[in-house]
């Protein structure tokens, strides 16, 4: 009988600071894994390239404080070893906070994550805000204006992916977003409805002078409870 190898599942929690987006977060953690010299999978689609699952996508120049990857590996490595390996093969701006074994059928961070908290901070009183940030997005529906580049708009109701907004601070929102099918809003869709201000509709957007950041990832149990994903 013909056993199949053994595959050993690590899980890497980083922050990731500075102005990424998703591809290049993933060409990061492949690099990192191949400067590592650690005994990598290899992916199916290359094998020259390390397996890895990476998701849900951060969006186009958030930050992360806990940025979470699923690392694939031929042999045993220890936690500690994997974790000095991959933090000295770090590109600026990612920060590994911490590596530790999982189960190998335990599923990819981005099957579990159904909700994503953010942090959203700036000085929004330089726009003319029609309503408080808790008092709008109480309304039945929150419509994002998306423009197209013939001047084209339509209207996206938001509102069933947002959980809570709390504003603690007048620079600082918070937002409890929620994955429906596999569809998520983006948090600065969601700030720029409440700002009033149409969302490029064949571009990557962001709101000048506001940082997005995510916060932490959360899976849902039968029951409905939230739970941080580490």
């Amino acid at each position: 009988m013909i056993e199949a190898p053994k595959i050993y599942k690590m899980r890497i929690v980083f922050s990731v600071s500075g102005l990424w987006d998703h591809q290049r977060i993933f060409d990061a953690l492949r690099e990192m894994v191949l400067a590592s010299g650690l005994p990598f999978e290899p992916a199916k689609v290359n094998k020259n390239w390390p397996r890895l699952a990476y998701g849900p996508a951060l969006g186009y120049k958030q930050y992360s404080l806990g940025e979470i990857a699923d690392l694939y590996f031929s042999a045993p490595v220890k936690e500690a070893d994997a974790q000095a390996a991959l933090s000295k093969s770090a590109p600026d701006g990612v920060r590994v906070l911490r590596v530790r074994r999982v189960p190998y059928a335990l599923p990819s961070v981005s099957h579990l994550a159904d909700v994503v908290q953010y942090g959203v901070e700036g000085n929004f009183a330089q726009y003319a805000l029609r309503r408080a940030a808790e008092e709008f997005f109480a309304a039945k529906q929150v419509y994002v204006c998306r423009e197209a580049p013939n001047g084209l708009t339509v209207q996206q109701d938001i509102k069933p992916f947002l959980l809570r907004v709390t504003q603690p601070r007048p620079d600082r929102l918070e937002l409890l977003l929620q994955r429906l099918g596999d569809q998520m809003a983006k948090p600065e869709h969601l700030v720029a409805a409440w700002l009033n201000i149409a969302v490029p509709a064949s571009t990557a957007f962001t709101l000048d002078h506001i940082k997005f950041t995510r916060e932490a990832l959360y899976w849902r149990d039968a029951a409905g409870e939230l739970h941080a994903i580490i």
